[in-house]
């Protein structure tokens, strides 16, 4: 059966994601909507259009405005929300590059996005020039004070772009995060103006979000839910957002009792601290209203310890950068521990056995899928990883096993994809098992994912070598010359064979059996 909320749909806009954030700025250009968390600096909305405006006019008389792609590969700054926005007004497409990458996870993504220009910070620019020119030798600029031979951002101002570049709302590619999808390596989401903006409205409208909200911004905005649940959703709902690069609790804290935040955007593992680390008690949080926990599920017992120790609410919710990225959220009047909630309005969703492919009844574990306005335009250069995605008449497998109950409440059970979710992070086992063979040691790997309360999951390694003293560290200093940290196997077991199938696929659920 479909199932669909009793909630009636909401209107689709025909405007870009920054004509809707514009709309509610241009009502409060007095507000300071954007605070950088680590030093103070604030830029209210009127600063923030006008230099969205300038700077799309100087890449635009660059040539690196419409029809382009820009790279950004920043932590949270104010200055991520211009670049991202800016791009967006001239008509270009954003692809995010997350900042922990290496050299050649950034060169990948760079030529696989086909970007024209690619935008760091100083922190980062040695592995951006590295990755750079890996790649097609793209010029890399510098937010902030730039070294001799380096181009700053503020060159890239110039005359402002007083309207929206015209672009198609629902074909044309604004934005390019990279997922793993349900397997392999990750891949280029297309997502449109019309995605994003949909989404924003069904997140503003479901989770009661109210004008004057400020919150402290450690999800990465290169990260989808950072993206649009926290720098998208906050600007055009009339919020504000106070930056972190990076998170570290007792800022996180600080900053959620000094702008009297009445909600945390968090991960399960922030949820773990919030329960249980005794600096928590050290801080004002009487103003919170309500703790919204996504990017990974998050069990019932720690969810409602966290209610309970900060007397709010702890709801969670449902999505994937494939989603824009939410699809479910949790009634807020009517919450159920452990649930991901209910579709949110233009939502659909099915729970299909995966074998049969045939609708399950109530209560019964499937495949979700979901269909609406906020589902993907597909994946970029992948038209194979697309169409076993997305059926012909729209509807997204999005590769999670879970229920959903006589009321609609969706709960999460399993993954049936292989992708590992490491503290929020996608670790696809792919990309580490080709990393793994090319240590001279190792003749072949597979990798799983293993439940872990505080991560959510660690990604462990079976490994097959003719090396006996090869260990656990000599295997993470190999793959940290190209992988990001938070890619590393946290665990690794040497077995004599790897389990295959007739075809050559990795058994996985062997190797599970194997460690419960």
């Amino acid at each position: 059966m479909t199932y669909k909320t009793a909630a009636a749909d909401i209107a689709l806009r025909d405007q870009s994601i920054t004509e809707r954030v514009f709309e509610s700025l241009e009502a409060r250009p007095d507000e300071v909507v954007l605070t950088d968390g680590t030093n103070g600096s604030a830029m209210t909305a009127a600063e923030f259009m006008a230099q969205v405006k300038q700077l799309a006019g100087g890449l635009t008389a660059r040539g690196m405005g419409a029809g382009k792609v820009v790279a950004l590969m920043s932590p949270n700054i104010p200055h991520y929300c211009v670049v991202f926005h800016a791009v967006a007004w001239a008509g270009g497409t954003i692809t995010t590059i997350n900042p922990t990458y290496t050299a050649s996870e950034v060169a990948h993504q760079l030529r696989d996005s086909a970007a024209d220009i690619l935008i760091t910070i100083p922190m980062f620019l040695e592995t951006a020039q590295a990755g750079a020119k890996d790649a097609a030798g793209q010029t890399v600029v510098v937010v902030g004070d730039a070294p001799e031979g380096i181009e700053p951002l503020s060159a890239y101002y110039g005359a402002p772009i007083e309207a929206q570049v015209p672009v198609d709302l629902d074909a044309h590619s604004v934005v390019l995060p990279y997922s793993s999808g349900t397997t392999g390596l990750p891949k280029g989401v297309r997502l449109s103006h019309r995605n994003l903006v949909v989404n924003v409205d069904q997140i503003i409208e479901n989770a009661d979000f109210q004008k004057g909200e400020v919150a402290a911004a450690f999800l990465p905005f290169f990260h989808i839910y950072g993206m649009n649940v926290l720098m998208n959703v906050h600007l055009a709902g009339g919020g504000a957002l106070v930056t972190m690069p990076r998170f570290d609790l007792e800022l996180f804290l600080q900053i959620s009792q000094d702008y009297k935040a009445r909600r945390m955007w968090i991960v399960p593992p922030v949820a773990l601290a919030l329960a249980k680390h005794p600096i928590v008690d050290n801080y004002d949080l009487s103003n919170l209203e309500q703790i919204f926990s996504g990017a990974a599920p998050l069990g019932g017992e720690v969810s409602d310890a966290v209610g309970k120790r900060l007397n709010c609410m702890a709801v969670q919710g449902y999505g994937m950068t494939e989603l824009s990225p939410v699809s479910h959220t949790t009634p807020l009047e009517k919450p159920k521990s452990g649930s991901s909630g209910v579709a949110l309005p233009n939502t659909l969703c099915r729970i299909v056995d995966p074998t049969s492919g045939e609708d399950l009844p109530a209560g019964k574990e499937g495949e979700l899928w979901i269909k609406g306005p906020q589902v993907m335009k597909g994946y970029l250069n992948n038209e194979k990883a697309t169409k076993e995605t997305l059926t012909e008449d729209g509807w997204l497998k999005t590769g999670d096993i879970a229920y959903i109950d006589e009321e609609g409440y969706m709960f999460i059970m399993d993954r049936l994809k292989e992708l590992i979710k490491f503290k929020g992070f996608q670790v696809a086992p792919a990309e580490l098992e080709a990393n793994l063979v090319t240590h001279p040691s190792i003749t072949d790997a597979a990798v799983i994912g293993i439940p872990d309360d505080e991560a959510g999951e660690l990604p462990i390694a079976f490994v097959v070598t003719n090396d006996a003293d090869l260990t656990l560290e000599a295997i993470q200093t190999h793959m940290a010359k190209t992988l990001s940290k938070y890619k590393l196997v946290q665990k690794v077991m040497f077995v004599e064979e790897i389990p295959k199938s007739a075809s050559g696929k990795i058994l996985r659920r062997v190797l599970k059996a194997q460690i419960s």
